[in-house]
């Protein structure tokens, strides 16, 4: 969604206060793309606090299917965003991004709500996500997810540092 900001740019003090949706229906993340499930409108607050400097406040509801970090089983993950960012429109598109380091969700005179959404997304993601404390994950071997059950393989996974002891031991193995 665009919000075009010159109307509120052109009279200091002023607030403009509407619910606006998030259009997006998934998002892309480190080369991923994860779905939205549930989402709520935005609720917007965009006060000029004079000088052509803009207070943006935004908050919403948002919740993301995200792969578990071991079995790859999609995780339901809720980002409460409650936020609020300034933006100096004196400044050009080049320079405000830089002072921001991130990407630009105001071209012009235009807001870009999506994309400052995102931004927000984005910087409280987790580091990690599991569909419980102690998934046991996928197995090395064959793939199977181990919290389900066992598979059988033989997982043992030994210290390279001792392999010179298993040659010996395989050496004078009896048959």
């Amino acid at each position: 969604m665009q919000i075009h900001l010159s109307d509120i740019l052109s009279k200091e003090g002023k607030v403009v206060e509407q619910q606006v949706d998030f259009e997006k229906e998934e998002l892309s993340f480190s080369g991923d793309t994860y779905r939205i499930l549930e989402k709520t409108p935005v609720n917007l607050r965009i006060t000029n606090q004079g000088n052509q400097e803009l207070l943006l406040e935004a908050s919403m509801n948002l919740k993301l299917a995200i792969p578990c970090g071991r079995c790859l089983k999609d995780v339901e993950t809720c980002f409460c965003l409650d936020f609020s960012r300034e933006a100096d429109m004196k400044i050009s598109d080049e320079e405000r991004q830089e002072q921001l380091d991130e990407n630009n969700y105001i071209a012009g005179y235009e807001l870009d709500v999506d994309a400052l959404i995102a931004d927000e997304i984005v910087l409280q993601w987790p580091m990690k996500v599991l569909c419980k404390e102690d998934c046991k994950g996928l197995c090395a071997v064959c793939g199977k997810n181990l919290n389900t059950g066992e598979c059988g393989c033989d997982r043992t996974v030994l210290d390279p540092r001792m392999a010179a002891f298993l040659d010996i031991f395989e050496q004078f193995k009896e048959v």
